[in-house]
C-alpha cells in the first residue's frame, strides 16, 4: 500500500475526530468510524447538527 495514501487517510480520521469534538460528539468513536468509512464519515459528520 502505498504510504501517501496511508498519510491522508489517517490524516482524515483526525480531522474528523476534531470535527466531533466541535459538535459535542465523541472523537474517538468517530475517529475509528472514519478510519473505517473514510471521507463517507466525515461527510455524514459535516451534515449533522451540534448537539
Amino acid at each position: 500500500m502505498d504510504n501517501q495514501y496511508v498519510v491522508g487517510w489517517g490524516t482524515l480520521a483526525l480531522i474528523s475526530a476534531g470535527l466531533a469534538q466541535g459538535k459535542n460528539r465523541t472523537g474517538l468513536n468517530w475517529f475509528l468510524l472514519s478510519l473505517a468509512l473514510g471521507p463517507l464519515a466525515t461527510f455524514i459528520l459535516l451534515l449533522i447538527e451540534k448537539r
